[in-house]
């Protein structure tokens, strides 16, 4: 990056951007939907135009133009919209064949280490046409091959590349998961893109819902990679490639990985050496203000979202820091108590001198979105922050191109209360005999949730900050289920899961996790909390988080950037000591110190709140006739996946208001609306 990027004044607005003219600062970055067919029909008519359709149905991730590629003899079409964020030439035109004309790739994405990539492939005698990182990422693959290229790029990116020489077709996905990319087989085609809406224009395209994943989705109300609503198709798990040629038909590619979240987790543990606490904080300010400056290249105007919490307020910080104006910040506000982060987002702004915008928005107008929530999230989904998160990118989106987040932070800083649990309830309880844990489980369970919010908000002025939660009834009966777990893996698994037994609500399934995925890492330099999150970062933050990122900023086209997911600041947190990010009660201890450096403490030092919506006020209020309709006992059983008592009892034991259900009925409402938009 430019020495001089924080004065380099943008006359754009927003944070100081360096123009394109020198080697750093050359290429064009694209966020965008890609698609395509591999086909084993000797009858290949209409390929390129197919993949022109599927395209098309993904335009919302690239509005700014098409493109497509096909070559009929192969038996192969390549689709791509195109989301310009710098260049908006056609040099970075997609599908794009390398010089070597071996290779064609369409591509979602976007490459940090673009300038280090592109001199060392000039160093060997490469020559470009254009700005494109994507001309630099095709150039790596031609050069080193797919997976060292792979290995060598720091970015998000979702690709597919046709080998014309040996006839095959890779896909691949970035190491953390930040971009989709969906797969399968239908009939005799290969069908591939970023939504699963796009497969839908394929004449007489519906495939069974797989009902193990849909056990899956209800247990976490998301399905977790590589699972997907379908049967016959797959998510490409993150870090991951596969290869599959014509030969192949029929049989879903082997899928290999290139970079591994636990390995690197386990080196970092094996590598910890123990630093100076201020050492510490100063190397991880340094480190992301540097990460944060690398991701403020743009073309487009560039904000962040801000909610007043410790994760987004860092990132916020650190844009503001490094810029000679003010940068744009955005938060969404609601008039529900318990549910509104603005007040706070609106001070942290002020002491930063960021160009905040706020919203305000009712029931009513959040409400509206709802109907959209099945189109945006084509497969089930139902993280009911994907509504205010929606609202959020919509209105960014009015003023930029692209917006930071905060996400991530939680993963790898310790910021999850489980971790809490774990370390401050789990390590008292786990010697105790289990008829104690169970008798201490029966008295939480004793009062319902509703009743001890009462009595928390009754103490509240009397407790420490820490301990003053939001809905702390819901978390005392979610301890109380913890108490009989019998080791740490069931405890994680009872934490996360929303249907301790899926098998009782979901037809035709067995009662069982996913023992292929959800597993604790094996190492012995491992302990349970890091386990857990190992556990989160492989599962939690790409099929939940980033899932809910994508889709809903995508839905506006509005590129996000998570600064938190560069594998320099992944490596880093993992060589951290465990109190360093965990210290008594206090998670993401580091994050806060290096926080202190730019925010008065009291400006942030709250309880952890969330991003969320009254799911439990509104199903109860105008939401009920909605609910009532999807949750029909006639409805449940002509559709054949849940069972209409369980179903059933839930939403009424809701309705009579001693326990709140909203998040165990919001996977179930989601799943039977999202049945309706998409004719299952």
């Amino acid at each position: 990056m430019c020495s001089k990027w924080r004065h380099a004044v943008s006359r754009r607005g927003g944070l100081d951007i360096p123009r394109p003219g020198s080697r750093n600062e050359l290429l064009a970055i694209l966020m965008c939907g890609i698609a395509g067919i591999l086909t084993i029909r000797s009858d290949a008519d209409g390929l390129e135009s197919r993949a022109k359709a599927m395209a098309a149905m993904l335009d919302h991730r690239g509005p700014d133009s098409s493109g497509s590629w096909s070559a009929v003899s192969e038996g192969v079409a390549l689709g791509h919209a195109r989301l310009s964020v710098i260049d908006v030439s056609e040099a970075g035109h997609q599908p794009m064949s390398s010089h070597c004309e071996r290779y064609v790739m369409t591509y979602n994405g976007e490459i940090y280490n673009f300038a280090e990539l592109r001199e060392q492939l000039e160093d060997l005698g490469h020559r470009f046409t254009g700005r494109s990182d994507t001309e630099v990422l095709l150039q790596s693959i031609a050069e080193w091959g797919l997976e060292s290229a792979l290995q060598a790029v720091d970015g998000m990116f979702a690709l597919a590349v046709w080998d014309r020489r040996d006839r095959c077709l890779f896909l691949a996905r970035d190491k953390v998961g930040e971009k989709p990319l969906y797969y399968g087989w239908y009939g005799s085609d290969f069908l591939f893109a970023s939504e699963l809406k796009a497969f839908t224009v394929i004449d007489g395209f519906k495939p069974a819902i797989d009902r193990e994943a849909l056990a899956l989705y209800v247990r976490y109300n998301y399905i977790p990679d590589p699972h997907c609503v379908f049967k016959g198709f797959r998510k490409l798990t993150p870090g991951s490639w596969c290869v599959l040629s014509a030969a192949s038909a029929g049989t879903l590619p082997q899928v290999r990985e290139y970079w591994s979240l636990e390995a690197t987790a386990e080196a970092g543990l094996n590598a910890m050496q123990p630093l100076d606490e201020r050492e510490a904080v100063e190397q991880l300010d340094i480190l992301l203000r540097r990460v944060v400056r690398q991701r403020a290249v743009a073309d487009v105007p560039l904000g962040a979202f801000l909610s007043g919490g410790i994760d987004s307020s860092i990132i916020v910080a650190l844009m503001q820091a490094q810029s000679t104006e003010a940068i744009k910040t955005f938060s969404i506000g609601f008039d529900i108590p318990g549910y509104n982060e603005a007040p706070q987002a609106k001070a942290v702004a002020a002491h930063l001198g960021t160009d905040h915008t706020e919203l305000y928005v009712d029931a009513a107008a959040a409400l509206s979105v709802i109907p959209r929530m099945c189109t945006i999230y084509d497969e089930p989904f139902a993280d009911s922050s994907q509504i205010p998160t929606f609202l959020v990118a919509r209105l960014a989106r009015r003023a930029v191109t692209v917006a930071m987040s905060g996400d991530a932070g939680d993963e790898l800083f310790a910021g999850y209360l489980r971790y809490t649990l774990v370390g401050t309830i789990w390590r008292r309880v786990a010697s105790l005999p289990m008829p104690m844990r169970g008798v201490a489980a029966r008295v939480l369970h004793a009062l319902s949730p509703r009743a001890w919010d009462l009595l928390f908000g009754t103490l509240s002025p009397l407790l420490p900050v820490r301990y003053r939660y939001a809905s702390a009834g819901d978390k005392i009966h979610k301890l109380a289920r913890l108490l009989t777990a019998i080791d740490p893996l069931d405890l994680y698994v009872r934490l996360v899961s929303l249907w301790q037994r899926p098998s009782e609500l979901v037809m035709g399934v067995r009662d069982t996790v996913d023992e292929t995925d959800m597993k604790f890492p094996s190492g012995a330099a491992f302990d349970s909390i890091s386990k857990m999150m190992v556990l989160d970062a492989k599962h939690y933050l790409p099929g939940d988080i980033l899932t809910k990122v994508d889709r809903a900023a995508m839905a506006c086209s509005l590129e996000t950037r998570i600064p938190f997911l560069d594998p320099a600041v992944i490596d880093f947190a993992w060589r951290l000591p465990l109190d360093h990010k965990l210290r008594g009660n206090e998670g993401k201890w580091i994050l806060r110190r290096v926080l202190e450096r730019y925010l008065p403490r009291p400006l942030f030092d709250r309880p952890k709140q969330g991003f969320g919506v009254p799911i439990d006020a509104w199903l109860r209020g105008p939401l009920r006739e909605w609910a009532e309709d999807l949750l029909s006992e006639q409805r449940l059983r002509a559709g054949g996946y849940f069972e209409p008592q369980v179903a059933r009892d839930t939403w009424h034991a809701h309705l009579a208001g001693g326990q709140n259900l909203q998040y165990q009925l919001w996977g179930i409402l989601n799943f039977e609306a999202w049945r309706d938009v998409w004719g299952y």
